[in-house]
């Protein structure tokens, strides 16, 4: 039976920092390598911060990002990596994921649905994409989406399901609300049990002006349920393994933010890495 080992993680860019949000990926990447992960999925727009708002307007800030995703490629060696950016086309622009590997960017996705509604703002900015992007790592199948695209029960996971991934990788800024981790979970289980798809769910943490996110990044097999969750509101590496079909055996890990590589030593711990929630006085 094909196994994968997935990180996610949860990490606290900061919106325009390229430079510092590089040096942050990078450690992630270096981390998820050292737990010998064969993916690492990063949040959205990780590279830039969320949400990066009028910056994207400026064109050498959008080429700086692009630069930047090429700068990053080197880091991807004996892993793939999945980091979200903002892409560029003509005078249109998207919100997207970059899947890295062997050095090189391997393959782009188009976020499809952008939300603007609340403190979203995205059809202001961005140019909604139409494909879908499909990869292989350790013998499984996976495709990328984007926040919003799972919130659609007909949105681009079916498609990508329906296209053979075995394994879908949802890259986040999913901002928090009381009770916000609960209702994500709620909606991949269903995803999850409705396209028989495995999801592994990526969030980041931090804050952006009146913005918070809270992490939690998650997983669920392809029968709903819950095989992996991140702590709230604290930057972390998930690390867990997803086998095909409903097999899994999970470990744990953490990197640190301030040195390269992981926080002390590395030892894996057999059973489901399922962190404890809060309570929602707690959470607020």
């Amino acid at each position: 039976m094909a196994a994968v080992r997935i990180a996610l993680a949860q990490i606290n860019p900061t919106v325009g920092d390229l430079e510092g949000n590089r040096r942050l990926i990078e450690r992630a990447i270096a981390a998820a390598r050292a737990a010998e992960a064969d993916l690492v999925a990063l949040p959205e727009l990780a590279i830039t911060g969320y949400p990066p708002e009028d910056l994207v307007l400026r064109p050498s800030f959008v080429a700086d990002n692009l630069r930047t995703l090429e700068e990053l490629a080197p880091a991807a060696t004996g892993i793939t990596a999945v980091v979200g950016f903002v892409d560029r086309d003509g005078d249109r622009i998207f919100n997207a994921a970059a899947v890295i590997a062997g050095g090189r960017v391997e393959g782009v996705y188009h976020k499809h649905l952008l939300p603007n509604y609340g403190v979203f703002d995205e059809k202001r900015y961005f140019t909604p994409g139409d494909g879908i992007l499909l990869g292989e790592v350790a013998g499984i199948r996976f495709g990328v989406t984007i926040c919003e695209d799972i919130w659609s029960p007909d949105g681009p996971h079916v498609a990508t399901a329906a296209a053979g991934a075995e394994l879908i990788v949802n890259i986040n800024g999913s901002p928090y609300h009381m009770g916000k981790g609960r209702e994500r979970q709620r909606l991949l289980a269903s995803r999850a049990r409705e396209n028989h798809v495995a999801f592994a769910y990526v969030n980041m943490v931090g804050g952006q002006d009146e913005l918070v996110f809270d992490g939690q990044s998650c997983a669920f097999d392809a029968g709903g349920a819950l095989l992996a969750r991140g702590p709230q509101f604290a930057e972390d590496l998930l690390v867990y393994d997803h086998a095909a079909g409903l097999d899994t055996e999970g470990v744990r890990g953490s990197y640190s933010p301030e040195r390269e590589g992981v926080r002390g030593s590395y030892s894996p711990e057999r059973g489901v890495p399922v962190a404890p929630e809060m309570g929602s006085a707690e959470e607020v």
